[in-house]
């Protein structure tokens, strides 16, 4: 019995390797790929080697030197969307989770509903009405405008997410901060917040990550390529000049991972324990 009992574990931890194994193939591959056909020379994705002969880091270069690239501008926008949709979301659903876990108001319970309701349709559902508003208020084809729709879009499931969280949080606390006389502003400020930090990363590293992986949304708002984000400017740096060019391609998509990676090394402490807490209560 002891020995099929082994055995059996044995071919469990087997299974458990072989499953890492495989989404290490499936996850891996692609990006070493991309990793090594950056520093392939020549620009024929056709040719490139998974270990070039001649490795070289001219694609780098040239898209931070040459004339020719607007990368540094597709960066720059990319980063201030990322950097203003992070703070922004933090700051709204922070307050708006702490007023649907701490109030008591008319319309509460259909509002979280609401909140529910909204996170099933995708923004683009919405995206001719969201055209025509940013129409008339003047911020079509900007920045600006593209950073209002993930900032409303966000809405939804960030509010259900920090208010799970918040709901986690003992009302004693409330009730000890009132006692001392403190009100709503400042208990949501030396209470709330600190206690929910991990959540409130998460929240921020999400927001921070979207504007940097979304395609759809920049291509409806944005038309001029002084506006352009990374993932529209290269798509379009090899659909229409460059469009064998995906050596520069492959190094404009790795360094896309910079800002991320310094953001969730900034955040990690507290990511664990925001995405595991959170979402817990209704």
């Amino acid at each position: 019995m002891a020995m099929t009992r082994k055995t059996k574990s044995k071919i469990e931890v087997a299974f458990i390797y072989l499953f890492f194994a495989l989404m290490f193939i499936i996850i891996g591959y692609p990006l070493a790929w991309t990793v090594m056909m950056s520093i392939n020379p020549g620009t024929n994705m056709l040719v490139t080697q998974l270990i070039p002969d001649t490795p070289t880091l001219e694609h780098y270069i040239w898209l931070f030197t040459d004339p020719g690239s607007d990368y540094l501008i597709w960066y720059k926008n990319s980063v201030i969307i990322a950097v203003l949709n992070a703070i922004g979301s933090v700051i709204i659903t922070s307050l708006i989770a702490y007023a649907f876990s701490r109030y008591q108001f008319f319309g509460r319970k259909y509002g979280l509903y609401l909140f529910l309701l909204l996170q099933m349709f995708p923004a683009l559902m919405g995206m001719v009405a969201l055209y025509i508003l940013l129409t008339t208020i003047g911020l079509v084809d900007s920045i600006w405008g593209l950073l209002l729709i993930y900032l409303g879009g966000q809405i939804p499931f960030n509010a259900w997410l920090v208010k799970g969280y918040y709901d986690t949080i003992p009302r004693e606390l409330d009730e000890a901060a009132k006692i001392d006389g403190a009100g709503h502003l400042r208990i949501f400020w030396m209470i709330m917040l600190p206690l929910a930090k991990p959540i409130l990363a998460v929240v921020a590293l999400f927001n921070f990550m979207a504007p940097f992986m979304d395609f759809l949304l920049p291509q409806i708002v944005l038309t001029d390529p002084n506006n352009y984000t990374l993932a529209l400017g290269l798509y379009n740096f090899i659909n229409d000049q460059f469009s064998t060019n995906f050596t520069r391609f492959a190094a404009g998509s790795i360094l896309i991972a910079v800002p991320i990676a310094l953001v969730f090394l900034l955040l990690q402490r507290y990511l664990i324990g925001g995405l595991t807490a959170g979402a817990t209560k209704g």
